[in-house]
């Protein structure tokens, strides 16, 4: 089973229905050959010429905010972090109230937990909040 992340259109690429932009995400797992999901496809991009979509075929991909991997057909998610974007900042100087240091650092856990499969991944960013926590 190939985990596949077919599509991201841009919001310059989205369709305009009745004034109101719709810009998609999606991703998905098939056992079908590699032909015939290359022709299902080929045919969503020539629906409509504003349709792109990309494809991403392998034993892992990214997408959006989660790594998405197969291992022996069980699906593991974890967090992602395109390389070009900034990763959390957590504010250390003075001006910044405490309880703002404290925000950012629980909603990152929440999204790690939310994000990964395994109780060690979880336990990983743990360790990072604590780390985060003792320096600040």
């Amino acid at each position: 089973m190939e985990v596949i992340s077919p599509t991201e259109i841009s919001a310059e690429e989205s369709i305009d229905i009745h004034n109101k932009k719709y810009v998609n995400n999606i991703f998905f797992t098939s056992n079908d050959s590699l032909e015939s999901i290359g022709q299902m496809l080929d045919g969503a991009n020539n629906f409509h010429p504003n349709i792109k979509l990309v494809r991403q075929i392998g034993r892992s991909v990214p997408f959006l905010d989660v790594f998405i991997q197969n291992s022996n057909g069980a699906l593991i998610t974890s967090v992602y972090h395109k390389a070009a974007a900034e990763s959390y900042v957590v504010q250390f100087g003075p001006d910044h109230p405490g309880h703002i240091f404290g925000n950012t650092v629980d909603t990152a856990i929440m999204i790690a937990v939310r994000y990964s499969t395994t109780l060690s991944q979880f336990e990983e960013v743990r360790k990072m909040k604590l780390m985060f926590l003792y320096n600040g």
